[in-house]
């Protein structure tokens, strides 16, 4: 009987904190009307400080009349420079801002997937931090993906720091005739020793590398699946904050990327945010019937 006793209290609490466990909280919705079209973005929980600033500017009418004043087809159609509202045709924009940065909230599990959501920001030799622009932000629209060009876009993107503390070993006093070698070889296209050399010090920098806890860049067998099945822009993971994604109007999304654009990517004819609107849940259920989704 005491054995009873003592389980059967066990078994009511995990069964009560299964039923009662709290739910996550949802995901708010922002409605984005724009002369091409509706897109409904959801932000992400997990980027409070992208998410909050987000709504703020919402709220505050910032992005109304602005455009997307920067288009590439099959990469990314990006918004939210104060100074596109009412630009003229040959304005340079892709500066402006609400006079602040956010801090970023770069996430590993947070993929450049068609349909993202990010941070526009400025260039890392001006922003080591990778801190986000107040307010310019870009959908990814990006393209489906096979594996070699997946293993070579890493092998690009880990070449730049494996290159980077090359640089620092050859910059040693000690291997002053080394690195005088190496150039020479460099600039007389001897390739096939140059590159038999460069493996030889890759190899002798990733202790180094490794003992730094630098995070190489890679990609799991998941994401490699969203990339090859769903498309994106892989290329920018780890270097932008993505704090939501589009979950209503992607059509929108391609026909405003299709869009002809200028030598700076700029639209031809104006494509204009008309409003933006924070959706309650009822709101968005109503909106997506009325879509048909």
């Amino acid at each position: 009987m005491k054995k009873h006793i003592v389980i059967l209290p066990l078994i009511l609490f995990v069964v009560s904190c299964a039923v009662f466990k709290p739910k996550a909280p949802v995901e708010k919705k922002v409605l984005i009307e724009t002369n091409q079209g509706k897109i409904v973005v959801k932000l992400y929980n997990e980027t409070p400080k992208h998410r909050e600033n987000f709504l703020k500017l919402v709220d505050n009418a910032f992005y109304d009349s602005l455009l997307f004043h920067r288009v590439i087809n099959d990469f990314m159609i990006q918004a939210g420079d104060p100074e596109s509202k009412n630009a003229e045709k040959n304005a340079r924009l892709g500066n402006g801002g609400p006079g602040y940065t956010v801090e970023a909230e770069i996430n590993a599990d947070k993929l450049h997937q068609r349909g993202a959501l990010a941070a526009a920001r400025q260039p890392d030799d001006v922003n080591p931090e990778k801190r986000s622009s107040g307010s310019q932000f870009y959908i990814v629209e990006g393209n489906i993906w096979i594996d070699s060009q997946l293993d070579l876009l890493i092998k690009r993107r880990n070449s730049y720091v494996i290159s980077e503390y090359v640089n620092r070993l050859l910059q040693k006093p000690e291997n002053e005739t080394l690195a005088s070698h190496v150039d020479s070889l460099r600039r007389n296209q001897h390739r096939d020793e140059f590159n038999e050399i460069y493996l030889q010090l890759t190899e002798q920098v990733m202790p180094q590398i490794k003992a730094d806890s630098v995070d190489m860049f890679d990609l799991s067998e998941e994401q490699r699946y969203v990339y090859k099945t769903v498309g994106g822009s892989p290329h920018l993971d780890g270097e932008y904050t993505v704090f939501g994604e589009v979950v209503l109007g992607m059509p929108v999304v391609e026909l405003i990327s299709d869009v002809k654009t200028d030598i700076r990517n700029r639209p031809l004819e104006d494509v204009l945010i008309l409003s933006m609107k924070k959706l309650s849940e009822k709101e968005f259920k109503t909106f997506k019937k009325q879509q048909g989704e």
